[in-house]
């Protein structure tokens, strides 16, 4: 008989989609496998009222299903790679990196509003897009909006946001792209690390079967060098830093946004070279950016 795996997961629909396709995936590889979604809300899911930086950041969001697996509730948890923070437990390590799904962010404008005006609202809870979009966006406000895709999309309805920022990847896996209005080029606003991509974790030294078809080579690689980009610059989960690594055969191409807290701004810049030097090449990238200001 085989064995049975449970899959840990919060509690929204994104979450419990995002599970499923890992579930999908393990299914194919291990046709007799048993496996079950166990949800749960996570401290970042409850608090919907403060910034994530107010209340300790986006490892909010996988404390407790690291607790989870810690106690032998679940066998695996299921993450967006870009809210997980940048140590990983070693008693709990990433057992596999999905396909990237697309990494972009899009934007949504209440229902009936065509474009923005000057003083128009964009709900936004992450820093980092806002800095972009103050760019695209220079006569708009932004206020903090937090909640999950449909909560946020109810929020245009009901309240006085006039736009909101997502990301592709989420709307996408939910069938959800018709509310699309604009999508951002990588050029124009640079993804969080791992955006796009599902971070598989489990316990350390535990055989799941199935799980290498589930890894992907090429988001490995853009993974760590995302990882390492805002690593080096000491950018926590809710730090304004960006970086996008896009892999084509043997060579690595790397874009990344570096925020300086005293000058109020932010600059960014890119480099390429060898795949198996991403991690060296983000380190450079990321010190090239941070001298700018020293």
């Amino acid at each position: 008989m085989e064995r049975q795996i449970r899959i840990g997961s919060r509690e929204s629909i994104l979450a419990v989609r995002q599970a499923q396709i890992v579930k999908e995936e393990l299914l194919k590889a291990s046709p007799g496998l048993e496996i079950e979604i166990v949800t749960m809300k996570t401290t970042g899911d409850r608090i919907l009222d403060k910034s994530l930086e107010k209340i300790g950041g986006k490892g909010l969001f996988v404390k407790e299903l690291d607790y989870a697996l810690l106690e032998g509730k679940i066998d695996l948890a299921v993450h967006s790679l870009k809210d997980m923070p940048m140590e990983i437990p070693e008693m709990l390590p990433i057992l596999a990196l999905t396909r990237r799904e697309d990494p972009r962010d899009v934007m949504i404008l209440e229902p009936g509003k065509k474009s923005l005006i000057p003083g128009d609202i964009i709900g936004s809870s992450s820093k980092r897009r806002t800095l972009q979009a103050g760019k695209l966006y220079p006569g708009c406000i932004f206020k903090n909006i937090r909640g999950n895709v449909q909560t946020r999309l109810q929020k245009l309805e009901q309240e006085e946001y006039n736009a909101t920022i997502l990301a592709a990847a989420g709307l996408r896996r939910l069938g959800m792209e018709n509310c699309i209005t604009r999508i951002f080029s990588i050029d124009e606003m640079i993804p969080s690390a791992g955006q796009g991509i599902l971070a598989v974790q489990g316990r350390k030294g535990e055989k799941i079967p199935g799980i290498e078809s589930v890894a992907c080579p090429d988001s490995i690689w853009a993974a760590k060098a995302e990882r390492t980009f805002v690593r080096t610059l000491d950018g926590g989960c809710t730090s304004p830093v960006a970086a996008f690594a896009k892999v084509c055969g043997n060579e690595i191409f790397l874009r990344g946004l570096y925020y300086h807290e005293a000058a109020g701004e932010y600059v960014t810049g890119s480099i390429y070279g060898d795949t198996t030097r991403g991690e060296a090449l983000a380190e450079e990238l990321a010190n090239i950016l941070k001298g700018k200001y020293e």
